[in-house]
């Protein structure tokens, strides 16, 4: 039987999406932002096994430029999001045939930020009198400014984003690594019902003036609205593997096994070793979430290009594991320019580069033609959405 992988590189988009100009960062219109394209403008990638497949002709596509070079040996296009945002659920859930029906709640960038009640529910689920932040802010500065203070109170530090997000960030030795999960899964259901997408808990440790944040984070994310692929495969009898933040983000409905690391080599270990072992007609989907974490928030041009080097040669040796009939896709969620205004996602389209079909043009698809398109080869139940790019 088939085999199926669906590999997203967490951030990694390709420019063109034509409603770019409603979505912003840094108060900036997202209306040009190409998060690798401008890493190639910028640094430079050696990337020999994406290209193959045909990034650099994706990227040409999705930014309505003429495509040259060498032809793809791939299966290769660029796909659109239709969803109302540019998160990590919505690109997720969408790739696996579920575009977002709702428009989903953002805090505002205001201080304070959340509503009393909500404060009031997360001093009451934290034991706590009060919490520190309460604002928009980017993850590591806003530890590095308010973590002596929550050493000192004990309080949480909670905060948002432009996405549709509430984190909340503690020291695993003083507040207590578990007491942090719980008090974020705990407040989740709250969190949700105001179709706030995700709760993260954000563990950070060492002392003033050096916190780091640790690998330790959990996302507690809203469930999908309908059955999505690893729903279906899992309904279906096949075996599904998830890999790294998969099974947060989609809840961890329809997944057989969770497979997780401290870092993005350790996925890619999972990858290469389910490429070699995975069962026949089981259905894999992973995520590789540094491009973004370490990378696209923290504007680092120079990291992330050195992290998609890398990745070419994790996918290069993961191919080499794989059976005539299978399948592998790798594409990504949303965009994180690392040139943009700003440290927020950036809307784009992003790439679709196949294995197992031989050279093919998608041209430009939908993210929910992903799924579409695993379904199809898996022979499963389609999604209620998408259309297969299979030749």
């Amino acid at each position: 039987m088939t085999r199926a992988f669906l590999i997203v590189l967490d951030s990694a988009g390709i420019g063109g999406a034509p409603d770019a100009g409603g979505f912003f960062s840094g108060g900036v219109p997202d209306t040009g932002a190409n998060t690798i394209g401008h890493i190639i403008r910028d640094r430079g990638l050696t990337t020999p096994t994406l290209d193959a497949l045909g990034l650099r002709a994706a990227i040409a596509l999705a930014n309505g430029q003429p495509v040259t070079g060498p032809a793809p040996q791939g299966l290769w296009g660029a796909a659109t999001e239709i969803s109302p945002g540019k998160d990590t659920p919505s690109g997720h859930w969408e790739l696996a045939g579920v575009p977002v029906p709702w428009d989903w709640h953002y805090f505002p960038d205001t201080t304070p930020s959340f509503p009393p009640d909500l404060t009031a529910r997360i001093c009451q689920l934290a034991g706590t009198e009060g919490i520190l932040g309460n604002c928009h802010a980017s993850g590591t500065e806003i530890i590095d400014r308010l973590g002596a203070d929550h050493l000192r109170t004990g309080w949480p530090i909670c905060y948002s984003s432009v996405d549709s997000v509430l984190q909340i960030a503690a020291h695993e030795e003083a507040f207590g690594l578990d007491r942090l999960i719980r008090l974020c899964e705990d407040l989740a259901p709250h969190v949700h019902a105001l179709r706030v997408g995700r709760v993260i808990a954000r563990p950070f440790t060492g002392p003033e003036g050096a916190f780091q944040r640790t690998p330790n984070r959990r996302d507690f994310a809203i469930a999908p609205p309908a059955d999505t692929i690893l729903d279906l495969a899992a309904g279906a009898g096949r075996a599904t593997h998830a890999i790294g933040k998969i099974g947060d983000i989609f809840s961890h409905r329809g997944i057989d096994r969770l497979h997780k690391g401290k870092s993005d080599a350790d996925l890619a270990d999972h990858l290469i070793r389910l490429g070699a072992e995975a069962e026949p007609g089981s259905l894999t989907f992973a995520n590789f979430v540094e491009f973004d974490s370490l990378y696209g928030h923290r504007r680092d041009v120079q990291g992330y290009g050195a992290q998609l080097d890398w990745f070419d040669g994790v996918a290069a040796a993961f191919l080499r594991t794989l059976r005539a009939e299978d399948l592998a896709i790798f594409t990504a969620d949303h965009g994180n320019d690392p040139t943009w205004a700003g440290t927020d996602h950036t809307r784009e389209r992003v790439p679709v580069l196949g294995w197992g079909y031989g050279a093919h043009a998608a041209g430009l698809v939908g993210f929910a033609d992903v799924g579409a398109s695993v379904a199809a080869h898996l022979g499963i139940p389609a999604p209620a959405h998408g259309t297969s790019f299979l030749p």
